[in-house]
């Protein structure tokens, strides 16, 4: 029996309308069944919150096909049949709570009893209403309807109760001193979608509503309940029909000039205002409102972009607006005040599209201010001039309405917002989650990012919404803005990004389908711009039966969590799930480049000081690497060297000194600012190091880095699909260079050249020494150096200190292969090597040659001979030279160039 119910829940998620219901009934059922004979109190418990899960569905389908029962050229509204996890219903349940109110998720439409007036007092609500200081100014109160009627005209409205619901006249909803632009613009343009018509929105989002004469109907008791789409779901909010009053002739809330006793538009004000804090509320745009206001998608089309096209834009929004399916608004940005006198337009500010024409070869939008009396445009073919239009006028054209040309609009509006109706597609699938904020050091990559694999079965249209939860916090930076742009601190634009910005983006993936590290343009196939707004939306066409990804990124979000909601309309049924890593074990380890490990790119002899880690491979396994910085004009880089065949990890890590070119396995690309990433499909057992650099020495950052591996590591956590019995390798920091902090003293660069007739040169400058001294010299490559002829005699050079020296891009190599050593003496049986690169093998020093460190002692030095550094080349030509620096824990003096000795 519960098989078969898993079965319909399975058939569920793809069908919709009729079919849809048809199987969550089935299913329900079938739980009801199991419930009654279920032998344990738990499976009893179990299969009965099952039932009643597929009952609200069922309610909330009947709904939605009994809402298009009759007009057979509306389709069903899809909703998503995707079974809830215990976690996103848990994130649905704690998203009811907003400004100190409970709106939970609407589970059935309320009967007729719950706005009785037989058995239950007047209802009032007691949920408070902020308003704004120049509000309180004039507020008079919360008055009933009929209170406002009485005191508009000092008479009974027994008569007249009809007109609080039914308009006379065509509507003009207007703005007067509610700071909600975008809420009254929004209405006006849903006018058309909300008027008395069989197929009215308001029929199914407001209550109680009479179906027979095509409006709302009047509550007895004063309770009105609205269905309004937020926070991932549809939810109740719960309203009484008081009304802030006012001591003026100026008004708190939304009215309709040509209608002005109709209070409906009013009441779904205040519901909307309720859910966003108040009426004071600082405004959002026209499409966050009408989407929660009618749950149509929204998406804002930014008009400024330099990749709009016109044409493309103007067929697609009369398409959809002909056949209602389509609600327009416009933004318009910061300007000065000199520009609004000018064009007539109010600076960011949203205004309502009534209706689109072609004349010609001109395409127009009548697109109306809904402030009660404001600026008109009065640009080039304008067709309306400034007005002021009395409250309760019926004569006339409606106020405040203008005709503009499309091109007009994209020069003037910065943003043209659309709410589409859900009903042209046939699925829907919506996911929740939560996303807690990353540290800053991984802000620039995608770890810790919701990512989604996609696979649709046709390439017919897919559309994604991402929507961010409301949480009090935003509220109160919403204010805050408001305040700093009435100050005059800021403008709106300027400070919007205390509310932080989020995208979505399309990647191509291999496999397909799975997580991807980081922002890679090579692999995008689609990115939408960062908006501040809580809505987001991709379109796109899919490849036919190929999983890709679907990443949602963000910026300065300041809250520490937040919670979204992502929605996939589409044609056919697509397959969604979280997407997978394509290595199963994943680990993070955090650090900095400080004063002492900032050692800068391999052109520098102090690369070796950069942070490193020894990496231990027990087997072959593949390796990626994700290293991220909260410094974002950071360049960073990472090698991994091969260091050993050992699979065996040593207590303290040994750190390498010296690095060739066929120690490199695995490299990022060149120095890229705040991230890197470097990978390699198979690397063999053994021990490797991986070194962390910037670009130059001394650039300090905290960063992080991500470690993925076919196998587990010692403190990686085992992902799904890994061998439980594999054998762990070992990721270890490398104790810090012993040359951090040390002194570096410069000798003067030299190319080298082989002597005639002999194989190889040999150079050697003295180093003076005054007490025991810890030292090791480091030869690298240089390009085309300003040759210094060899000198043939010594001459003492300055004390050391800490010195800058000439970089490049990167490793460049000298002519031949060289070595690096520090001896006693300058020949015969006096002469002893303390120290020498490479383990005495000639080797390419472009990424730098390092001796290891010894003590000297300054007497011994003095009756051995003295202390020479030695460097030595063999083959190559002069087409390179070689820079030798000395570090040293105490003041160090070289002397210059000089041949040695080579028959010692």
């Amino acid at each position: 029996m519960e098989a078969q119910a898993l079965e319909h829940e399975r058939r569920l998620a793809t069908a919709h309308g009729q079919e849809a219901l048809k199987h969550a009934i089935a299913a329900a059922e079938l739980y009801m069944q199991a419930a009654g004979k279920a032998s344990y109190p738990a499976d009893r418990k179990r299969f009965r919150r099952k039932c009643a899960e597929l009952i609200a569905l069922g309610e909330r389908l009947k709904a939605n096909t009994q809402q298009v029962a009759g007009d057979t050229s509306r389709a069903p509204v899809p909703e998503s049949t995707r079974p809830l996890t215990t976690a996103e219903k848990t994130i649905l349940l704690r998203a009811s709570r907003l400004h100190g109110n409970v709106f939970p998720p609407w589970e059935s439409a309320p009967g007729p009893d719950v706005f009785s007036d037989r058995d239950t007092p007047v209802f009032t609500d007691p949920s408070p209403f902020t308003l704004s200081a120049e509000q309180l100014a004039i507020f008079a109160g919360w008055r009933r309807p009929a209170e406002l009627m009485e005191s508009q005209d000092g008479g009974g409205v027994d008569a007249d109760l009809e007109q609080l619901m039914s308009a006379k006249a065509e509507t003009d909803l207007a703005q007067d001193l509610a700071t909600d632009c975008s809420v009254v613009a929004g209405l006006c343009a849903a006018a058309r979608h909300l008027g008395p018509t069989k197929d009215s929105l308001l029929g199914s989002l407001m209550y109680p509503f009479d179906h027979d004469k095509l409006r709302p109907a009047l509550s007895k008791n004063g309770k009105y309940v609205f269905r309004m789409y937020f926070n991932g779901t549809w939810r109740h909010v719960v309203i009484d029909d008081r009304l802030p009053a006012s001591k003026t002739n100026r008004t708190l809330y939304v009215v309709d000039r040509r209608n002005p006793r109709l209070i409906w538009p009013a009441l779904v004000e205040k519901a909307y205002l309720k859910i966003r804090g108040g009426y004071d509320f600082p405004g959002s745009n026209s499409a966050t409102d009408l989407h929660a206001l009618t749950g149509w998608v929204p998406e804002q089309i930014f008009l400024q972009s330099d990749e709009i096209e016109l044409d493309e834009i103007w067929n697609r929004i009369e398409r959809a607006y002909d056949e209602g399916n389509a609600i327009l608004t416009l933004g318009t940005g910061n300007m000065l005040p000199e520009e609004e006198q000018a064009l007539g337009l109010v600076r960011e500010h949203d205004y309502a599209v009534m209706d689109l024409k072609k004349e010609g070869n001109s395409r127009l939008l009548l697109i109306k201010n809904p402030w009660v009396d404001s600026l008109v445009w009065t640009g080039v073919g304008s067709s309306a001039t400034l007005k002021t239009h009395t409250v309760g006028s019926t004569t006339g054209d409606a106020s405040n309405q203008f005709w503009m040309a499309f091109e007009d609009v994209l020069q003037h509006f910065d943003s043209l917002y659309v709410n589409w109706n859900p009903a042209m597609f046939a699925h829907r699938q919506d996911h929740h989650f939560k996303w807690d904020m990353c540290d800053k050091t991984e802000e620039l990559v995608f770890t810790h990012n919701p990512q989604f694999s996609v696979l649709s079965p046709s390439g017919s249209p897919v559309w994604v919404l991402l929507s961010r939860h409301w949480q009090d916090g935003e509220l109160e930076i919403l204010r805050q803005r408001k305040a700093e742009r009435d100050r005059g601190d800021d403008s709106l634009a300027t400070v919007s990004k205390q509310l932080g910005f989020m995208a979505l983006a399309l990647y191509a993936t291999s496999p397909p389908g799975t997580r991807v590290p980081l922002p890679d343009p090579s692999r995008r196939l689609h990115q939408t711009p960062y908006v501040d707004s809580p809505n987001t939306l991709l379109r796109y066409n899919p490849t036919p039966g190929t999983p890709q990804t679907l990443v949602i990124t963000q910026t300065e979000l300041p809250l520490p969590s937040y919670s979204f909601t992502v929605s996939f309309f589409s044609a056919d049924p697509l397959s969604i799930a979280p997407a997978s890593h394509p290595l199963p074990y994943n680990t993070s380890l955090t650090g900095a480049w400080t004063r002492r490990s900032a050692g800068g790119s391999a052109s520098h002899p102090t690369y070796f000081t950069n942070p490193q880690y020894s990496l231990t491979l027990p087997t072959p396994s593949a390796l990626t690497l994700v290293l991220s910085t909260s410094a974002r004009d950071l360049p960073v880089h990472i090698a991994v060297l091969y260091t050993s065949p050992s699979t065996t990890a040593t207590p303290v890590p040994q750190r390498i000194t010296t690095l060739s070119g066929r120690d490199i396995q695995a490299a990022s690309a060149e120095y890229q600012l705040g991230h890197a990433c470097a990978s390699h499909q198979r690397l063999d057992a053994g021990t490797y190091t991986v070194v962390l650099s910037t670009y130059e020495p001394g650039q300090l950052a905290p960063y992080t880095l991500r470690i993925s591996t076919s196998i587990p590591l010692n403190e990686a956590r085992a992902g799904a699909g890994a061998g439980a019995g594999a054998k762990a390798g070992s990721i270890i920091p490398v104790p810090a260079a012993a040359v951090a902090g040390r002194l570096r003293t410069p000798l003067p660069p030299v190319v080298p050249a082989p002597r005639r007739g002999r194989a190889s040169s040999r150079l050697r400058a003295p180093v003076e020494v005054t007490r025991l001294t810890r030292l090791s010299a480091v030869a690298t490559s240089t390009p085309t150096p300003t040759p210094t002829p060899a000198p043939t005699s010594y001459s003492s050079s300055s004390s050391s200190t800490p010195s800058s020296r000439s970089t490049s891009s990167g490793p460049v190599r000298g002519g031949g292969a060289v070595r690096v050593s520090l001896e006693v003496g300058r020949a015969g049986p006096r002469r002893s090597v303390l120290a020498v690169s490479r383990e005495g093998e000639f080797a390419d020093a472009g990424m730098g040659l390092r001796t290891g460190e010894v003590d000297v002692d300054a007497e011994a030095v003095r009756a051995g001979g003295g202390l020479w550094v030695v460097l030595e080349q063999i083959g190559g030509d002069a087409g390179g030279g070689v820079e030798v620096e000395v570090f040293s824990d105490a003041a160090v003096r070289v002397g210059g160039w000089e041949v040695a000795d080579e028959d010692c």
